[in-house]
């Protein structure tokens, strides 16, 4: 299987949108979650990534994520993104679901996107549900303490979706309409492994997905490619 046969199924099976994970932003030097080499790897998330460990120590979670907050902010759209965004600018791709919080793919070019899993463009307030900008929130990190609401005191929460927490019911419920309306779901950079994101592609009439490595959906895909994002969809654009 090849590039040119996504490009095919992109082509006669519309409308199609895009599910993207962590392997669409590795190529822009984010690591991902749970690989031998991810950030799970050496930091258990439910240390430093959960609402448990938010509520009992705030400090300690955003340690964690000042600096991850910072990588994600100076990294830069790659091939992949872009070639996402510009089959989105041709008509070819109706949005894009993904389970980054690195915003790159807005930073690419892309319009519609459904970030189901938060995002770092702004921290939230549980107290009275401010929403403080990112450039606030790193100022107040720079001074090494844990960002507060400007408004009621209370500690600022990232902007992310927590181990612990619901994923946001509203763009969850944009995630799922755009599945049960594609002709065809393309999954990118993802083992689909974490739910319910994970059964998005069997909401779809029918889906691909670009991997590198295995996924549970593998024998029920139209086409799996093992390979690179970047180049698999750069390839698909060549095709087209």
């Amino acid at each position: 299987m090849s590039a040119a046969a996504l490009a095919d199924l992109i082509r006669e099976r519309q409308p199609c949108v895009v599910l993207t994970g962590a392997g669409v932003s590795t190529e822009s030097g984010i690591p991902d979650f749970r690989s031998a080499t991810g950030i799970w790897a050496d930091v258990d998330p439910f240390e430093v990534a959960s609402m448990q460990a938010f509520r009992r120590d705030p400090e300690r979670v955003w340690s964690f994520y000042r600096e991850r907050i910072q990588l994600l902010r100076d990294a830069r759209p790659n091939a992949a993104h872009r070639a996402i965004a510009e089959l989105e600018r041709r008509g070819l791709v109706a949005g894009v679901i993904t389970q980054n919080i690195d915003t790159l793919h807005t930073r690419a070019g892309s319009r519609e996107v459904v970030e189901v899993h938060g995002s770092i463009r702004s921290s939230r307030c549980l107290g009275c549900l401010w929403s403080e900008p990112a450039d606030a929130v790193l100022a107040q990190l720079e001074v090494g303490s844990a960002p507060v609401c400007p408004h009621c005191g209370e500690v600022l929460k990232p902007g992310v979706v927590l181990f612990g927490e619901l994923l946001p019911a509203a763009e969850l419920d944009r995630a799922a309409h755009l599945s049960r309306t594609a002709r065809l779901l393309v999954v990118v950079g993802s083992s689909l492994e974490v739910w319910p994101v994970a059964g998005l592609p069997l909401e779809a009439q029918a889906f691909a997905i670009v991997n590198r490595g295995p996924t549970a959906l593998d024998e029920q895909a139209l086409l799996k490619l093992d390979a690179g994002a970047g180049e698999t969809l750069s390839a698909v654009l060549d095709a087209l």
